[in-house]
């Protein structure tokens, strides 16, 4: 509608504009409380890694520094001598003699078996962990794109509703406007009514003396604080300095 447009600069930061490439500013809203709500995962995910990390080099120092071998030697001998030609050394010899043992044993053993066997995760494995919280937080940033297209579908199964919701935005934006003049008004009076600071009055005296210097100081919008430019409009009242670009006046 002509009472609308051109949209004020004001207005046109809290519209999204479906064929802008660029994500708009109630976009970047709904796309950060979304990467938001991924900032658990990652921490979740990190002190996983970490902890995953620290047990392997736990174990690691223990498999190296724990290892235990032991080895075990042990030698038996008996002798029984007995002396004498008699017939019981005879048979004392016969009988006792047969004790005589000799066996030398050795062993050796480790605590190889019982000692933990780590392994530890590759870097391959450590991105493929990653990889889907890392897909998420790309679909965060891509979903803004979709969403531009509920009120189109919204629009074509329920065209009634969509009626209603064009005109109560009109409306909507009507008042606002009318509220948004009110209040600019008011502010721009309040501050006329101020007395002007030093570094104001000095700009406008530069200004009317040498002219050629409007080039490199510029004033601003007093609504929207734009730089000035050939479009911007002067206040009509000759003690007025307020300037204007060309939507806020």
């Amino acid at each position: 509608k002509q009472t609308l447009l051109p949209l004020l600069k004001e207005e046109v930061s809290s519209f999204i504009f479906p064929c802008k490439l660029a994500m708009q500013r109630p976009e970047w809203q709904h796309m950060v409380m979304e990467l938001l709500r991924c900032i658990p995962l990652l921490l979740f995910l990190l002190f996983v890694c970490g902890l995953d990390h620290f047990i392997f080099t736990i174990l690691s120092v223990i498999q190296n520094h724990s290892f235990i071998e032991y080895s075990y030697q042990a030698s038996h001998h008996l002798s029984v001598n007995v002396m004498g030609t008699s017939l019981m050394a005879e048979l004392l010899r016969g009988t006792i003699g047969a004790l005589n043992t000799s066996f030398e044993s050795e062993t050796e053993t480790s605590n190889l078996v019982c000692l933990p066997r780590p392994t530890g995760m590759t870097r391959q494995q450590y991105l493929n962990t990653c990889l889907p919280l890392g897909l998420l937080a790309l679909l965060c940033l891509a979903q803004v794109y979709p969403f531009r297209l509920r009120r189109v579908i919204a629009s074509f199964y329920f065209p009634k509703r969509e009626k209603a919701r064009v005109l109560f935005l009109y409306n909507k934006l009507l008042r606002q406007r009318k509220n948004f003049l009110h209040l600019q008004r008011g502010r721009v009076a309040r501050q006329a009514r101020l007395p002007p600071e030093l570094g104001t009055v000095l700009l406008r005296r530069c200004r009317r003396r040498w002219p050629w210097l409007r080039r490199y100081l510029r004033q601003k919008c007093t609504l929207c604080g734009t730089p000035e430019t050939p479009q911007h409009q002067p206040c009509p009242n000759p003690d007025c300095f307020a300037l204007y670009c060309e939507s806020c006046w």
